[in-house]
């Protein structure tokens, strides 16, 4: 079977340029080459919605058993992510309680304390850079509530978080593979021995949070493993420390270049919830998710591989015209959103009533104390592309006397 075509578009994904504002490479994707070659002809990219979905749930063709071919520093596959059902099922049928929508309500007094106190100590200045003043330590500090951790350890966690994701930020040399891979590999293993350490305290003295109820917890009346937990706390970093503080980024970085939007949420607090969604939709930080085909098959006309590697363009799926009206359109009162933000199927985000409680406590309390904001004058927000976080995001606002 022949390969996909290779396509200039699919070069640009990865370009942090593009990051910024990747929509007119996704609209090249789905109109002339909704399954594209990723640069290297390292396997296939899908952007249409219909095809993205098709994907995401049938597993059986689609798996997400990537541990092997997507170094994250692991020694065995992230829980529940990289493992597919039925086991995947047993793990998120005990997991999902922990993270409903009732269990996460709890922790609103305590992120809404966090984010006040956040936005009060620039609030005079007139100003922040805001991924590093308000969008990385408001959900580090959550995750850190939900494990029961000691606040002091964020910068390590986020230190741990960054040397696994963005290890070229750590290194000597950004373009050495060895060193690439040796940050990464002390970075996993540093997780792997808190977690260790952290596992038998719990056992003896059990507290009100997430680890405690790990150590405890059983599938069919056996304990989870010392590893099958560790597995499961290394997902969490990776995704309780990165994704929401990307969303955050990018969801005021649209609001302060969109001033109309923005007064939207000014004039209409009660419209928050429908911006969040709808900016889910057209910013997607979570541009896309691996998988490797397991059998050959066929998308849209094009021969897949068993054992290829695709990425699945969420970004691109939530801005197709074929599933959603004026596409184009950024519009918070959008009656049929049926975005993949958060993915869908089997794998949709465990943590994603986690996510949007976050964001909405953020947007409510920074809308509530700062006055209009824009980015400041002479400056240029910078993203990271995969996960596009707003790296550097300067703000200005007219301080209250």
């Amino acid at each position: 079977m022949a390969s996909p075509p290779t396509s200039s578009a699919s070069h640009r994904l990865f370009d942090p340029a593009g990051a910024a504002c990747p929509h007119a490479t996704y609209r090249d994707l789905l109109d002339t080459d909704p399954v594209a070659t990723m640069p290297l002809s390292q396997g296939a990219i899908i952007s249409r919605y219909e095809d993205v979905v098709f994907a995401l749930r049938n597993p059986e063709i689609f798996s997400s058993e990537v541990s092997e071919k997507l170094d994250l520093g692991t020694e065995r596959p992230m829980i529940p992510q990289q493992i597919d059902p039925p086991r995947q099922t047993r793990y998120r049928k005990l997991l999902d309680p922990f993270f409903s929508r009732r269990r996460m309500k709890n922790l609103e007094p305590a992120i809404r304390r966090n984010a006040a106190s956040l936005i009060e100590s620039f609030l005079e200045s007139g100003q922040c850079e805001f991924n590093q003043q308000f969008a990385i330590p408001l959900p580090g500090q959550a995750f850190l509530h939900l494990f029961g951790l000691p606040m002091e350890d964020l910068s390590l966690f986020l230190q741990l978080k960054n040397g696994i994701i963005r290890p070229q930020q750590q290194a000597a040399d950004p373009f050495d593979a060895a060193e690439i891979d040796s940050i990464r590999s002390r970075a996993g293993q540093t997780i792997y021995a808190y977690f260790s350490e952290l596992i038998p305290i719990r056992r003896a003295s059990p507290r009100e949070d997430l680890m405690s109820s790990l150590v405890s917890a059983e599938i069919d009346g056996t304990p989870l493993s010392e590893e099958e937990i560790l597995d499961i706390c290394y997902l969490q970093i990776l995704a309780g420390l990165d994704t929401v503080t990307a969303t955050l980024g990018c969801l005021i970085a649209y609001l302060a270049a969109n001033p109309e939007q923005q007064r939207r949420i000014y004039e209409q607090p009660s419209q928050i919830e429908g911006a969040i969604e709808e900016l889910l939709r057209w910013e997607t930080p979570v541009t896309g998710v691996p998988r490797i085909v397991t059998q050959d098959t066929e998308i849209a006309g094009t021969p897949l591989r068993a054992g290829e590697m695709v990425m699945l363009l969420l970004g691109a799926a939530n801005i197709d015209s074929n599933e959603f009206d004026e596409a184009e359109n950024v519009d918070f009162e959008r009656s049929r959103n049926r975005h993949i933000a958060f993915g869908a199927g089997h794998h949709r985000c465990l943590g994603s009533h986690l996510a949007r409680l976050e964001l909405r406590v953020a947007l409510e309390e920074w809308h509530a104390l700062i006055p209009p904001y824009s980015i400041r004058a002479g400056e240029v927000p910078t993203y990271s592309p995969g996960i596009r976080e707003v790296q550097y995001l300067p703000l200005s606002w007219t301080a209250r006397r």
